[in-house]
């Protein structure tokens, strides 16, 4: 394998409204699949959208604030069941179209061990349909930790596509050097960053990213507008300006096993960003820096990973 093409999907999806987000994301895979790409991305927790309302509403973490309440029944109502009829949608898709698939969800537990969580997950369909993988963020972040559960390790690791090798992290577990070293190891052809909005430091990572781990980075961010924003919970700032003022403004790029840029970051419009990336690249570049190769000690370092699901540690 040489050449392979890729998309990544910059755009909102219907917030809150999960069936109208898949069907639309199903739209946005094929738009993709004719131009010709070969994977397809999406940004963080794309369905059924970003859980910005945290950091854009000075009441949401008040204890037993009746509105925030609402606003998380409502998320939860809409989040993905794995498997469920969302991931069905979304694996027929990806075998209609011969295209691997890697998307954010906001996932819901219905039954068994952690019963009731929610989580912010990655999920990669191979282009027969097959889920490949199902990784959970190993943290939320800061105000995140109100509406998501921890995560584990049991989809942490690269996986075989038609596409070749794919792994995938959450926004800031690309600064987490363990799980970093974890996904190199598992030999990645392609690496998809997700973020809510690729901002400069997200721009740094995921550069950093390809760097170390001699891949290729699909950076994916989303696009929100104030109007996005549950009404409940719109703070007067947002609610008086324009409902079309952007809160997340995409930054979506693609990035060389060198740490340069394929297509350099697009800001502030929906859009499909694609590219054909020459995997060959990755053998050069190892040539100087292979953090799970020659350029390793497993002499000196030794790294154990439970990957036993959270529940069942």
């Amino acid at each position: 394998m040489s050449n392979i093409t890729v998309s990544i999907v910059q755009a909102s999806p219907v917030f809150m409204n999960l069936d109208a987000s898949v069907t639309r994301a199903v739209g946005l895979i094929e738009q993709a699949a004719w131009r010709g790409a070969k994977l397809v991305a999406f940004g963080e927790t794309w369905l059924p959208g970003y859980p910005a309302w945290l950091d854009h509403s000075p009441h949401a973490a008040l204890w037993n604030y009746s509105p925030t309440k609402e606003v998380f029944a409502q998320l939860r109502r809409n989040s993905v069941v794995v498997p469920g009829k969302e991931t069905e949608t979304l694996g027929k898709a990806a075998r209609e179209l011969g295209v691997v698939i890697v998307i954010g969800v906001n996932e819901r537990v219905e039954q068994g061990a952690g019963n009731g969580t929610l989580y912010n997950s990655l999920l990669t369909f191979g282009a027969d349909g097959t889920l490949l993988n199902h990784h959970r963020k190993l943290v939320p972040t800061y105000t995140e930790r109100l509406v998501w559960g921890q995560g584990d390790a049991a989809g942490l690791e690269a996986v075989t596509t038609s596409a070749g090798r794919v792994g995938g992290l959450i926004c800031w577990e690309h600064w987490m050097p363990l799980a970093r070293q974890t996904l190199h190891t598992s030999g990645e052809h392609i690496h998809v960053a997700v973020f809510p909005a690729v901002h400069e430091m997200h721009q740094i990572a995921s550069r950093h990213y390809a760097f170390e781990g001699r891949c290729f980075v699909l950076a994916a961010g989303l696009i929100m507008r104030a109007g996005d924003l549950p009404a409940q919970l719109t703070t007067a700032d947002v609610s008086t300006s324009s409902p079309n003022t952007l809160l997340l403004r995409g930054g979506s790029c693609i990035i060389a096993p060198d740490g340069s840029y394929v297509v350099e970051p697009v800001f502030d419009e929906e859009t499909i960003i694609t590219a054909e990336l020459d995997l060959t690249l990755i053998d050069k570049e190892k040539m100087t820096l292979d953090v799970s190769g020659h350029y390793h000690r497993p002499d000196v370092f030794d790294l154990k990973l439970n990957r036993g699901p959270r529940g069942e540690n």
